[in-house]
């Protein structure tokens, strides 16, 4: 009940001679463990699958000119997910909005695989964004509150190392299901596999990091009865922010589809949403880049809008411009786990903890090479294996740059700050993924590529190259990857801007950096509404 919730179980004091000996797969952490990764496990083969089958049920339900929108609408809505989740989490642990979300990803994915009108199939993924973001955040509340400082980082590879074998399998088996079957049983059938993790996850997750953190749970600090008012207070306000941003986000959308001049006015009103709400969501000084806890959040965007744009339009691309079929296109990316959970390993080991900001440098580097590599490909003399090289040397770089922002901001953030700064990590991520999404997909449908057709799904249909009626496709294409590039080049800058400034905390503070939280995210005034 309420009143009478406790905080999550102490881990018990670290004893040195067993501290060497302690992993993610200990026994104390084993059921959490495998709970938890059987989730993302989920998570990665839906995304696995459902990109490869996407162009198939954009063509089926004529939805090609809005084959963006099937991105963006999951993205769009999972920054409410993702706000929600915060003030959730930080209220009363992780596994209630854990369990919603996993209701709610499932209950969308059925929603679009019945669909018979694209605009059925968006609102299915909308559903379904509402519920990632809710379990995303919740996932890692659930690492912070669980697992020592020390093991985090193996953690989060992990998580990573999760995405390998459905990167591999996910797109032979949705391929084969979409071709032979029908892509609505790629969608269909995932719901099928939410009940395992719930089962493995829920027990393990109740003892170890339910209830409200104990700065949340104890009476001083402001964080009693009255604390918790405020916190009641504010997690509304912060809410109907998100919806505010999905709002300003969805307007921005509508504008980039309309060519007439009066779509400048819902893309006026979409910008001053989102000015006003993320100057709140969103450490200050994160547009800016400030050093800390704002570039890190500011970075995430960059990083995940920059590579999930690029990724998304490669199966579209390869079937209608090199005239693959869906598993084949899908197969391209099959290497992307393997090399991104190698890169997440790559940044666990101890060795490299004094140079995690030099690590995500490299990583953005390397997602920008591999961006910009992408539209060669439409050259019909390149030869589409090196592309698959190219996107793998890009997932090595998201692995070594992703895992190590999320190790970063975890030792940013108190506990009782965890929700809260791991739900403005994942606004940054969804929200740029929308944003990034919105404007490409603009750019392809003003350049020809709404009418590029799946005529051929085996390799041997026809398809749409340069030249003739359809000369503006690889165009379209083009200027996709080329925004991609130029954002995943501006990251590199923001990764030299990771660590905080020497005097981030005031006087007399033991620990400055966990300050820097605290001071930054709230602009000055919005800190009465409390959190």
């Amino acid at each position: 009940m309420p009143a009478t919730e406790t905080g999550p179980e102490p881990l018990p004091p670290p004893d040195p001679a067993t501290l060497r000996a302690e992993s993610v797969l200990s026994g104390t952490h084993r059921p959490l463990t495998f709970g938890i990764v059987s989730v993302v496990l989920l998570i990665a083969f839906e995304a696995t699958a459902v990109g490869t089958a996407m162009p198939l049920a954009a063509d089926e339900l004529d939805g090609i000119s809005l084959y963006a929108y099937a991105f963006s609408a999951f993205f769009t809505t999972s920054v409410v997910g993702m706000v929600a989740s915060g003030q959730w989490c930080d209220r009363r642990g992780p596994l209630p909005p854990l369990a919603t979300g996993i209701a709610l990803f499932a209950g969308g994915l059925v929603l679009s695989g019945t669909a018979a009108a694209m605009w059925v199939f968006v609102l299915g993924r909308a559903v379904q964004g509402v519920g990632g973001g809710l379990v995303i955040v919740a996932l890692y509340v659930t690492v912070s509150r669980a697992y020592p400082e020390r093991l985090r980082p193996t953690v989060m590879a992990a998580f990573a190392a999760s995405w390998v074998v459905p990167s591999i399998v996910g797109p032979l088996i949705s391929g084969t299901v979409a071709e032979h079957l029908g892509w609505r049983w790629v969608f269909l059938g995932i719901p099928a596999l939410v009940v395992l993790p719930l089962l493995v996850m829920l027990p393990p997750l109740k003892r170890r990091a339910s209830g409200p953190p104990e700065a949340a749970a104890g009476d001083g600090d402001g964080a009693g009865a009255g604390g918790g008012r405020r916190n009641v207070s504010g997690g509304g306000r912060r809410i109907r922010l998100a919806v505010a941003v999905a709002l300003g986000a969805g307007l921005l959308q509508y504008a980039g589809q309309d060519p007439r001049w009066l779509a400048l006015l819902p893309a006026a009103a979409g910008v001053a949403l989102l000015a006003f709400a993320l100057r709140v969501l969103l450490p200050r000084g994160t547009v800016r880049a400030a050093r800390g806890l704002p570039a890190v959040v500011l970075l995430r965007g960059i990083a995940a809008g920059s590579y999930v744009v690029a990724e998304s339009f490669v199966p579209l691309m390869l079937v209608t411009q090199r005239g693959l079929s869906v598993t084949l296109a899908g197969l391209t990316l099959a290497a992307g786990g393997a090399l991104w959970a190698l890169g997440s390993f790559t940044q666990s080991r101890p060795r490299w903890e004094p140079h995690r900001e030099r690590l995500v440098r490299a990583g953005m580097a390397l997602v920008t090479f591999a961006i910009a590599y992408t539209p060669l490909v439409l050259v019909e003399s390149v030869p589409v294996w090196t592309l698959a090289l190219a996107m793998g040397i890009g997932c090595f770089g998201m692995g070594l740059t992703i895992s190590s922002l999320s190790v970063l901001l975890l030792g940013l953030s108190a506990p009782d700050e965890a929700g809260r700064n791991s739900a403005a990590l994942q606004l940054s991520d969804g929200l740029s993924n929308v944003l990034l999404l919105a404007l490409t997909g603009t750019l392809f449908a003003a350049l020809g590529g709404g009418s590029v057709s799946v005529t051929g799904t085996s390799g041997a249909g026809e398809h749409t190259g340069a030249g003739g009626a359809d000369a503006a496709q690889p165009a379209a294409f083009t200027a996709v990857y080329a925004v991609s590039a130029v954002v995943a080049l501006m990251g590199v800058w923001v990764a030299g801007r990771l660590r905080p400034e020497p005097d981030t905390g005031a006087p007399g503070e033991a620990e400055p950096r966990r300050a820097a939280p605290a001071e930054t995210e709230e602009p000055a005034g919005a800190a009465v509404q409390g959190e």
